[in-house]
């Protein structure tokens, strides 16, 4: 059930049971309108509704608009004194939190309608004045769910499809609804209205474009750090994640709805380890290319502070504004510096631990994290135990058929070549124990020197390169056995091929 209809169930209950008084909880007053229409309609009752611009309005019974002379509160309490059974609805509530002037006038109203069986109904985002609450029932109308958002799309479609062009199909909608959660409906109007105009229609790219309007919104904070869009991330090899990943995405982006119907949480995202240079951080970007989602970057040895209190307090603002922007992918590099910090016997990081581990196994918002680690002996068991990270991924050094395509991609895109079979087998032999970035920057090597020189490119060449580098397998032998040995026992490996 959507909150919109709960709400409304609950103030029909409410009205129905002549509470004196029903808090509405709220920022957006037209959908709270909205509820009362249609209450009105099926339950034949009437209204008395006020608003600083038009005054008292009927809602669901006949009449005209009534002037107040700038004193609600008095005129409706010549109504409750003189009429039985009214519903009273304040559309704007003056300064309610707190004992003045205002909220003593409006408690003698409350007084007066549950003598006389009146329903007041305050619609407010303020706190009100516990002396006040007391009298009756506070419900909370949250922005729009997941089907609202859908429906609120399809409608805007349907309105402007005729004179725009759209390219938004049913998977689209849904994820477009998923992007724009945490939003007003009238948020959700003015964005789809600025992209429909500033595009001349609704384009793909829209939805990162929406995402990108998310972040805005609220204030920076400088432990985490937008990545801008990657527009080409390519992986070779990683076929075992790339497939988790896919289907993973098709849980992530299910209305809220079908996932609590069966017991389920959007997934929340993948523990890698491995070794350096082998794709761990590149995951991050070809998820949030793959997604369509903002990627921030989440900075998490910066919260650290030496005053008492500030490094936790870093940490939830951080979270927070993760929270605000969501769904995102978050990119955590090197986990393990918080984890260092904590298991040295620092108190403040072992809080600050704790609040991190928290968030993770509690937080219900669409935040699809990628943290990455090389150092495996420090990362501690409750950190990777299932109910923290969806899986536990293990990037090695790449396999024949991995380096074969990560050659043959590089010297395509650096080189602009096409070499034969026979000698990229060759190549494929000479960079075994090569990581991913080691043949990378040996292919970008003979690029630079092809461009500084302008020499044609050799397969000599190209041998040289490879043969001078140092790959990590050589550089720190006991560094790669021993992630290689801890992957193997703990995680999934992320390719088909092993090495």
């Amino acid at each position: 059930m959507s909150n919109f209809v709960q709400v409304k169930r609950e103030i029909i209950n409410y009205v129905y049971a002549r509470t004196p008084l029903i808090i509405v909880n709220t920022n957006e007053r037209e959908r709270v309108e909205r509820i009362l229409n249609e209450i009105a309609d099926e339950v034949q009752a009437g209204f008395l509704y006020y608003t600083d611009a038009k005054q008292v309005r009927y809602i669901g019974a006949k009449g005209e608009g009534l002037d107040t002379d700038d004193d609600p509160l008095g005129f409706f309490m010549g109504k409750i004194k003189k009429q039985r059974g009214l519903n009273i609805v304040l559309g704007d509530v003056r300064r309610a939190s707190d004992d003045n002037a205002y909220a003593r006038e409006l408690m003698n109203i409350l007084y007066m309608a549950k003598e006389n069986n009146a329903v007041v109904l305050l619609i407010t985002a303020d706190s009100i004045w516990p002396r006040i609450s007391d009298f009756g029932m506070t419900v909370t109308l949250d922005v729009p769910d997941t089907s609202e958002r859908i429906a609120q799309i399809q409608s805007f479609i349907k309105t402007y499809g005729g004179r725009f062009r759209i390219e938004w199909d049913g998977d689209d909608i849904v994820h477009a609804a998923a992007v724009l959660r945490g939003f007003t409906e009238i948020q959700i109007e003015n964005i789809l209205s600025a992209e429909i105009i500033g595009s001349k229609g609704l384009l793909k790219e829209n939805i990162q474009n929406i995402s990108a309007q998310k972040r805005k919104i609220y204030p920076k904070v400088g432990t985490v750090q937008y990545i801008e869009p990657y527009k080409a991330c390519n992986i070779s090899g990683m076929d075992n994640l790339k497939e988790w990943l896919d289907e993973k995405k098709k849980v992530f982006f299910m209305p809220e709805e079908a996932l609590k119907e069966y017991d389920l949480k959007a997934p929340k995202g993948i523990l890698l380890v491995g070794v350096p240079g082998c794709g761990k951080s590149l995951t991050a970007k070809l998820v949030s290319q793959e997604w369509n989602l903002p990627l921030f970057r989440f900075d998490i040895g910066s919260v650290f502070d030496k005053w008492v209190g500030e490094s936790e307090k870093r940490m939830r603002e951080a979270l927070q504004f993760v929270e605000n922007v969501s769904p995102c992918v978050l990119w955590i590099d090197e986990i393990e510096k918080v984890l260092a910090t904590s298991e040295a016997g620092n108190e403040t990081g072992k809080r600050v631990l704790g609040e991190f581990l928290f968030w993770i196994q509690e937080s219900t918002n669409k935040v699809f994290m990628v943290a990455t680690a090389n150092n495996v002996k420090v990362l501690p068991y409750e950190l990777y135990r299932k109910g923290r990270f969806t899986e536990v991924f293990y990037a090695g050094l790449p396999a024949a058929e991995e380096r074969r395509r990560t050659l043959q991609y590089y010297i395509k895109v650096s080189l602009k070549k096409e070499l034969s079979p026979e000698i990229i087998d060759r190549l494929v032999v000479l960079t075994d124990g090569y990581s991913y970035s080691d043949i990378e920057t040996a292919v970008k090597e003979v690029a630079q020197k092809v461009i500084i020189h302008k020499d044609a490119m050799s397969t000599d060449m190209l041998t040289a390169a490879i043969k001078s580098m140092i790959p990590i397998s050589r550089i720190n032998p006991e560094l790669v056995q021993e992630i290689d040995r801890w992957g193997k026992e703990r995680a999934v490996n992320v390719s088909r091929e092993v090495c």
